[in-house]
Parts: structure tokens; C-alpha cells; sequence
């Protein structure tokens, strides 16, 4: 089944790159379901088992109740599920010697076609004493729940199911409970086969949004505000038939007296300010689609009278952005963590006088999703928890980090705020549609060989 879906998604990447550089193709909403139900097939049958044994765990019990989902179950569901039923227990099983996994639903009902209905309500009125002997049938070593300190991903069993499983189990398999963080973790962050084959025709489309929303055609100086621009691309982002994990944001820096302020710039910018000739504008964005998300962070620049391109200073910046990227990814090492990586990032930019802030983070489910946390804005010196965790092959991330830079003549510093989404492939980081290397001008230039 996987070959046809390889297939499948490399005519959706091409026909893609064929289109009108502003309208991307979209799979409809059977289209995509089935998309989605067949990446989660291959990625049970391919993944999980490896992540189980890696883990060390031969049982996993997910349990979530209806619109209170735990995040990993969420990713388990059939595509025309949006949302768990009732009390849903999904339990994974390994049954060792190179054997398939069995998956399987203690519930009333199977969980699509992966996880099937084990539970005879006539035989066994009790759900919770029904999966107890299915326990108790399967004899586990060691039962993986989802209960984490530092990850919220992997922390998805509420307290009062925890109580509830404690309660039905015997003593003896009370000592076989252990959390799952790191089983939870692992399938949250793997990327398969098949989704490398689209994902970057998803970043690719958020390229072409933001350089849509970057262009004359949505912004006029000196009457566009950045919350105009904002809106419009939450209102391009629904009419395309995808959505979005967080409201985007577009910020100006400009030859004023203001200078750059990590506070403001995440949380407290101005809705209402005009865009002027001269100013530096910069976008975070991101779409959701198939599942997957996006999260890239991009500059433009608007062009004053008789400019003809970006300003060489700028342009000088900007490469001081690139280059920190480029320091960053080379320390990308299997088995490293997100505290390693980012010191051994900062050290060598101290060396090479870069002022780099770097707040790097995993994406794939969820935008700021499952995997080490490579700093925060305001924790330079590492990240306790998350920041422990290692770097693992076939992950992928979103490549978050500034640079100030000071402007002689703006007479400030300035940032130049950069994201960019990638896949480590354990040996290798490789942006999934390559990255920015250049400020975009507004506006294109219609004649550019005068």
C-alpha cells in the first residue's frame, strides 16, 4: 500500500510546483482523508514497533474521553474522527519474536480500521475491568501510560482515569505502570517515508501565501496597516481550505528611535501601524494541512522612491541571519540535546562576534510540537526537561532564531527574526523548501533589467 501512496504524493508535490505561483493545489476533503488515514497505517506498521522496542515497552494504553482528547490520540484517530467517543481506550501491544503490533480499541465500537473493537459489553459490563483482563490475557512487562513532567504532549491521562486504572488493576500489574514520555514522544515526532514525500509542498505553500501577502497586491504604502495585512492572511489562509495553529503576526522596523524589544516583538506589537517606504517588515505564519503544520518567519522590504532593490546594509543583515541559521543546523548531531545544541551554537557565534538569539523547536502534529526544545528567547542557557531530551534521525523542525545587527544608518540595532522548516535525516539537516536568502521588495520590480 505504501508504493501507490509514495506515488500518490509525489503527483501531489509535482502538480503543486506546476501552478499559478499564487493559488497552490489542495487535495479535497475525501482526498485528504485518505491521505490521512494512510500515512497513519504505514506509520503504525512501520514506526511504532521500532519506537515500542526502543522504548522498552510492550503495552500502551491510551485513554481519553470525548472533547477532553489526549494529544496522541488525537494523531491515532480515522480522519473522519474528530474527536474521541465516549471514554476511548486504544492499547497497543507488542507480542515479541518480530511479530506484528496488535492494536487494538477497548471500546464499543472499533477505532477505525487500525484499532479493533475488543470489548463484549454483553460478556463484561465493566469497561475499566474489561481492559484490566485484557492486561491481565496479554501478561505485559511494562505498561506505558501517558504521563510526563515536562512534555504536555506526553501527559495527555487525566488524573481522574489514572485513578480509575490504578484501581482496576491488581498489585502486580500496578508495578508494571510506567510513563510513556518517551514512546509518546517519539511517535509525535517521527516523520514517515510518505509524509517526507508532501511535507515540503506544504511549506512550499506557505511560502507562496506569505510572498502573496509580501507583494503590491495586498499592501499599499501609506495606507496598509500590518493589521490589515494579518487579516488578510487569515482570511487567504481559510479561502485556500486550510487553517492555522496560531494568528500571524507582522511587525515594522524602521529608521525611528525604537529599538528592538524581545517582550514586544512576541507579545505586545501594535495592531495599527502603517506601512511607509523604508520599512523593514517582517511576517510569522504558519498553516495546518493534512495534519501537519508550518511555522516560517520571513522579511520584506518596502522600496522608497528611486530604489531599485533592498539596501546593500540590509542585505548585510541579513546574511548575518543566514549565517547563524548555518551555525545552528551544522551543530544538529544524532543523540545530542537541545541544551547541547544550543550552547555549542552560541559559543560559536560569540566567536564569530554574532549577536544570536536562538529559540529553535520541533514541528510535525503540533506547531511548537514533541521533540528537544533547542532554547527559548528568554532561556539562552538551556531549557531544564525539554532541553534534555536527544536529538533522533528522520525529525523534523523549525529553525526559530534572531540576530541583532546594528544599522550606522538607522542609528539602531535591529533584528532580523528568521524560521525556516527542516528535516534532520541523521546525518544532515535539509530545509523541506529551502529557506530565505534574500529580503523581499516591495514592490517587484515589473522592469528588471532597467
Amino acid at each position: 500500500m505504501r508504493i501507490p501512496l509514495l506515488f500518490f504524493g509525489l503527483l501531489l508535490t509535482i502538480s503543486a510546483f506546476a501552478q499559478n505561483t499564487y493559488h497552490p493545489k489542495t487535495l479535497d476533503m475525501r482526498e485528504r482523508a485518505i491521505v490521512i488515514d494512510s500515512w497513519l497505517e504505514e506509520k503504525i506498521t512501520t514506526v511504532l514497533p521500532e519506537l515500542m522496542r526502543r522504548s522498552g515497552i510492550d503495552m500502551w494504553v491510551i485513554i481519553a474521553r470525548e472533547y477532553n482528547e489526549d494529544p496522541v490520540i488525537k494523531t491515532m484517530l480515522p480522519a473522519t474522527w474528530q474527536s474521541a467517543r465516549r471514554t476511548t481506550m486504544l492499547v497497543v501491544y507488542d507480542p515479541g519474536g518480530g511479530n506484528p503490533l496488535e492494536t487494538m480499541a477497548m471500546a464499543r465500537y472499533s477505532v477505525g480500521e487500525l484499532f479493533k473493537k475488543v470489548w463484549d459489553k454483553e460478556r463484561q459490563p465493566d469497561q475499566w475491568k474489561a481492559l484490566a483482563q485484557l492486561i491481565e490475557a496479554k501478561n505485559p512487562k511494562k505498561i506505558g501510560i501517558n504521563t510526563s513532567e515536562n512534555f504536555a504532549l506526553a501527559d495527555g491521562l487525566s488524573s481522574s482515569h489514572y485513578d480509575r486504572l490504578v484501581n482496576v488493576l491488581s498489585d502486580e500489574y500496578k508495578k508494571r505502570l510506567t510513563t510513556a514520555e518517551n514512546l509518546a514522544i517519539g511517535w509525535l515526532e517521527t516523520r514517515t517515508n510518505s509524509e517526507l514525500v508532501v511535507y515540503p509542498n506544504i511549506v512550499r505553500i506557505a511560502h507562496q501565501i506569505i510572498a502573496e501577502g509580501f507583494s503590491e497586491k495586498v499592501i499599499q504604502p501609506g495606507i496598509t496597516t500590518t493589521d490589515d495585512i494579518v487579516w488578510w492572511y487569515r482570511d487567504r489562509i481559510r479561502a485556500l481550505g486550510f487553517t492555522t495553529w496560531f494568528h500571524p503576526s507582522v511587525s515594522i522596523q524602521r529608521k525611528n528611535p525604537e529599538s528592538f524589544e524581545h517582550l514586544r516583538a512576541f507579545s505586545d506589537r501594535p495592531e495599527q501601524q502603517v506601512v511607509i517606504p523604508g520599512d523593514l517588515l517582517h511576517v510569522d505564519f504558519g498553516i495546518t494541512y493534512l495534519r501537519l503544520n508550518t511555522d516560517t518567519q520571513q522579511h520584506a522590504y518596502v522600496l522608497k522612491q528611486g530604489e531599485k532593490q533592498v539596501p546593500d546594509y540590509l542585505k548585510l543583515a541579513f546574511k548575518k541571519g543566514n549565517r547563524v541559521q548555518d551555525i545552528l543546523t551544522t551543530n544538529f548531531k544524532t543523540g545530542r540535546t537541545g541544551n547541547e545544541i544550543l550552547k555549542a551554537t552560541l559559543d560559536q557565534c560569540k566567536k564569530e562576534n554574532l549577536k544570536g538569539v536562538i529559540y529553535t523547536h520541533p514541528i510535525g502534529y503540533h506547531g511548537h510540537a514533541a521533540g528537544p526544545t533547542i532554547g527559548l528567547w528568554d532561556q539562552q542557557e538551556g531549557v531544564p526537561g525539554k532541553g534534555d531530551y536527544p536529538l533522533y534521525t528522520n525529525t523534523a523542525y523549525s529553525i526559530e532564531l534572531n540576530v541583532g545587527v546594528f544599522i550606522e544608518e538607522w542609528d539602531k540595532e535591529i533584528r532580523i527574526m528568521l524560521e525556516e522548516d527542516a528535516f534532520f535525516d541523521g546525518e544532515s539537516v535539509q530545509y523541506f523548501d529551502g529557506r530565505q536568502m534574500e529580503i523581499m521588495p516591495i514592490p517587484r520590480s515589473l522592469f528588471p533589467n532597467e
